[in-house]
């Protein structure tokens, strides 16, 4: 078994026809990695994930996560790896994120400040901050290893993977958007918008690594959500508004985070999974 990328969060090994996929506690913001882990949190990624895999309907790359027909990682034991770990089908990754909006915020409402448009789409004039759009919109991204993904034009997406590819990209990252945004408010969630990855198994287009999670998805409270403001959240966000008190220049090493800090986010972690999910963390 080996070890053949670690991202900011997974870590990803060979174990011969299929991938073991592991989530870390490891959480990133601004571009960097911190020293402080959220315990539970890959496995409250995993947890989600595996949720949404089986009840979309949409083709992925889950395969198990039993874990006992494979040999364990060294310096790994079953126990460290109980909840946050998946085999997965051994793909080839699109280039792209995925993006879907339901909401002005974030890089888009920075965008839209300056331009009036988000990644190349024109939208109408005075949107307050957290605005829902009338329809969801698919604004793509570089998938960039280190650093920060960019925004790009639906148009530079497709000379990248071509314009068949780029349709179908679209018309399955909205239609999973468009499910996930059903249930979530059947659970008293708003899921405001969504970064989504594919990659080719078999000639098809599949859906791969994590799903509607709080690290790849903006959640809010439904019953709090107010039009022009920010919104509280489930997700990381939380840590990134913490960091903005504090003296760090986000260009340097960052720092540990406070336990207080971290009690809140893994609460904030497991309430989202307990609320979509309607089950109860096994971890509490």
């Amino acid at each position: 078994m080996t070890l053949v990328r670690q991202g900011k969060v997974r870590d990803v090994y060979d174990i011969g026809d299929h991938f073991l996929m592991v989530a870390s506690d490891r959480i990133s913001a601004f571009d960097w990695v911190f020293p402080t882990a959220i315990p539970d949190k890959g496995r409250v990624l995993t947890q989600i994930s595996k949720f949404w895999f089986e009840k979309l309907g949409v083709e992925n790359h889950l395969l198990s996560d039993d874990l006992s027909s494979i040999e364990i990682p060294d310096g790994l034991n079953a126990d460290d790896l109980a909840g946050r770990s998946m085999i997965v089908k051994k793909c080839k990754v699109v280039p792209v994120e995925c993006v879907v909006r339901g909401y002005l915020v974030g890089s888009g409402w920075k965008d839209y400040q300056e331009s009036g448009e988000v990644c190349g789409i024109k939208l109408p004039e005075g949107l307050p901050n957290c605005a829902a759009f009338p329809d969801p919109i698919f604004t793509p991204a570089t998938k960039a290893e280190a650093g920060h993904d960019e925004n790009i034009s639906f148009e530079t997406m497709a000379e990248s993977v071509g314009a068949e590819v780029a349709d179908e990209l679209r018309t399955k990252s909205i239609m999973v958007y468009n499910k996930g945004l059903e249930h979530a408010k059947s659970c008293g969630i708003i899921l405001a918008d969504t970064k989504l990855e594919w990659g080719w198994h078999d000639g098809k287009l599949i859906l791969i690594d994590e799903v509607l999670t709080p690290d790849s998805s903006r959640f809010w409270p439904a019953d709090q959500y107010q039009a022009g403001r920010n919104q509280p959240s489930f997700d990381k966000q939380f840590v990134r508004e913490y960091l903005e008190t504090t003296t760090w220049d986000k260009n340097s090493s960052p720092p540990e985070l406070p336990q207080q800090i971290v009690d809140k986010t893994r609460a904030k972690y497991v309430d989202a999974y307990e609320r979509l999910t309607g089950s109860k963390f096994p971890w509490s």
